[in-house]
């Protein structure tokens, strides 16, 4: 089992989670973090930390799994590291899933953040 990154993360990229994780395997884009698969090792530390309740495990049902399991891989190949804490996106408020209403994936970015 591994842990993935899913559509409530994009536009908001808080990174609470970056900070417990014991292997910096969390990586940055321009507008949401992704989790190397390779590198993590299952512990769920990063999990609870999740203020919008993006990360999931494999093992998680949701119809667009696959999908954001392979963002996941490809983009922590391409984007860089990121290990510590940084500032929310500014509209990270309006952008929780309980705010906004519906899936952001049209909303990503494939751009890389600064990471750093």
């Amino acid at each position: 089992m591994t842990y993935y990154v899913n559509q409530a993360c994009v536009m908001c990229k808080h990174t609470d989670c970056v900070e417990v994780c014991p292997v910096d395997c969390f990586y940055e884009g321009e507008n949401m973090l992704v989790i190397n698969p390779d590198e993590c090792i299952d512990c769920g530390v990063c999990e609870p930390e999740c203020p919008v309740d993006a990360i999931k495990p494999d093992s998680f049902d949701e119809p667009d799994k696959a999908h954001w399991l392979d963002v996941n891989k490809q983009f922590s190949e391409q984007w860089p590291n990121l290990t510590k804490i940084i500032k929310e996106m500014p509209e990270a408020e309006k952008y929780k899933p309980e705010n906004y209403g519906k899936d952001k994936t049209d909303l990503f970015s494939k751009n890389p953040g600064a990471g750093d």
